[in-house]
């Protein structure tokens, strides 16, 4: 990324690289983390969270990190980043009070676990960099007024879709236009899916088949769109945007499927398709000049009013460390919540469930999420599908019926439901969700 790449060479001269902590030693952390120690010279990955030892190990002996050391106290973990020894601990918390640590990146995909690593990280003036949309989508606006608290930044990353749309949106309005549409785009869309269905392709390329699961049953595009709304401001046209609508025409011409007095009406939209070829993101933005719309014909964009902007890629991991240096050198978010939730994901029944069953986790067999505007999530009283892991349910519901707080027990003690509680209650002034947490213990927070 121009600008970055400068930093990071200035940073690298000064031979005081980046110090970054990585949460997780799954596929994308392996990944990051070869990607960091063998190509980014202003960076240095000084520690890995993992609660199996032997995954940090592998993710750490992958990027040719030999003879890691496994930390259980402060002192051993600083201990080993003074000393330029590969570390890793069981521990978490150990990471986000480091002095030794600049930038947290969480790869983890969990909300609960991410919600107290990240408090802790900001209190100890950590900066935090998300490869979790579902933690950014279900509570990431409190979380924002967190890390504002404490002087820290909080960012999604380049790469994964979210980031790769902001990117977008940001240099499309640069440009002068006013951006309509953000669409990501997917090979494959069945809700159905389960880890039992996908665990071919997860073993093909050593992934978890639950995440792969996310991906094909459309629970982690509707987080990712939702990231984009909350941080554009734009909406979902309804619940579960396009649900798996191909479209295998030009790129290009994608416009055509939308109607432009809609659009400005919402005030743009999130959406997605299925099937685009050789696309990954998309941007579809109007010019208000028709001098300027003169220009975009004769330079091959068509004739309006919605001018196609797209990305054929998707890189994930080899982007992260832009995000880590836009965050640690040039203290900017890449998705950055304008204020409130705009768009949320809710959780929706893949197959009929019955009353007494506790749900699992999103990316499994019993629940899938679909993107829903914050007013009808809010108004419905939906269940959020980043915190359905847990929760009993009180009746039957129908395979495809969108669950309910109402319909569920939460799980004692959570602080994610107390933190996405005080999320109403700080935006919306809203205080229906706190009632329904009041037996968790409230965590104190001066201003939310």
């Amino acid at each position: 990324m121009i600008i970055v790449d400068k930093a990071l060479q200035a940073r690298a001269q000064e031979g005081n690289p980046i110090k970054v902590a990585i949460l997780g030693a799954g596929f994308m952390a392996q990944g990051l983390t070869n990607q960091i120690v063998n190509s980014v010279p202003a960076m240095s990955t000084v520690a890995i969270y993992s609660r199996k030892p032997q995954k940090a190990i592998h993710v750490l002996n992958y990027s040719g990190l030999e003879n890691p050391i496994e930390a259980i106290t402060q002192s051993q973990l600083d201990d080993a980043i003074r000393d330029g020894k590969p570390v890793f601990t069981q521990d978490v918390m150990l990471l986000a009070r480091s002095e030794h640590v600049n930038v947290i990146v969480d790869t983890t995909g969990s909300v609960e676990f991410g919600a107290h690593v990240l408090l802790e990280a900001f209190k100890h003036g950590k900066d935090v960099v998300l490869l979790n949309a579902e933690l950014d989508a279900t509570i990431g606006p409190i979380l924002q007024t967190y890390a504002d608290e404490h002087g820290v930044i909080l960012s999604a990353c380049d790469g994964d879709e979210a980031g790769l749309q902001m990117n977008l949106f940001r240099w499309v309005k640069g440009l002068g236009l006013t951006p309509r549409v953000m669409g990501n785009i997917k090979g494959l869309q069945d809700p159905y899916r389960n880890p039992s269905t996908q665990k071919g392709f997860a073993e093909k390329w050593g992934q978890n088949p639950a995440m792969v699961t996310s991906f094909a049953d459309g629970s982690k595009i509707s987080f990712e769109q939702a990231v984009v709304a909350n941080a554009t401001g734009m909406v979902v046209k309804s619940r579960g945007m396009s649900r798996g609508a191909e479209y295998k025409d030009d790129v290009m011409k994608i416009g055509k499927r939308y109607d432009i007095e809609e659009l400005r009406r919402l005030g743009g939209i999130v959406d997605y398709v299925v099937g685009t070829p050789l696309t990954k993101v998309y941007c579809l933005a109007e010019h208000p000049d028709p001098k300027q719309q003169h220009y975009l014909n004769l330079y091959k964009m068509g004739d309006g009013p919605l001018y196609s902007f797209f990305l054929p890629y998707h890189l994930v991991h080899f982007e992260v460390p832009n995000s880590i240096a836009r965050v640690a050198l040039l203290r900017d978010s890449v998705a950055r919540p304008l204020g409130g939730p705009v768009v949320e994901v809710c959780a929706v029944a893949k197959r009929d469930l019955q009353a007494d069953e506790l749900l699992d986790d999103y990316g499994m067999y019993m629940t899938y999420g679909e993107a829903v505007n914050a007013d009808e999530m809010s108004k419905s009283r939906y269940l959020p599908e980043g915190l359905v892991e847990g929760c009993k349910l009180k009746r039957n519901i129908a395979r495809d019926a969108v669950l309910t707080y109402d319909d569920v027990e939460l799980p004692p003690s959570r602080l994610a439901d107390q933190l996405r509680a005080q999320q109403y209650r700080h935006f919306r002034g809203e205080t229906w969700l706190e009632e329904l947490v009041t037996r968790n213990e409230p965590y104190e927070h001066s201003k939310a």
